[in-house]
């Protein structure tokens, strides 16, 4: 994987290379010589992305949506509270 860095100047001037070079691995953009955003492929933005689900939707599982799931009552013994 290719790492570019390019200036923010050299980016307006050629954003095609800059597209070009994000295909090959992160762009770096930098402002006054600090790095200030990073130009990603959608594939790289994808992978980084789907290896942090949200735990909302892990549980949800909408694939498994029309599975049948019927859980035993469970008895525990305890009794209901008295507020009298």
């Amino acid at each position: 994987m290719a790492i570019t860095t390019l200036s923010s100047r050299e980016f307006n001037q050629d954003t095609s290379r800059a597209k070009k070079a994000a295909l090959k691995g992160p762009v770096f953009i930098t402002d006054r010589g600090k790095p200030a955003h990073v130009l990603l492929s959608i594939e790289d933005y994808q992978r980084i992305m789907g290896q942090h689900r949200k735990i909302a939707d892990a549980l949800a599982m909408p694939a498994f949506a029309d599975v049948e799931f019927d859980p035993p009552h469970v008895h525990m013994g305890i009794l209901p509270a008295d507020f009298s």
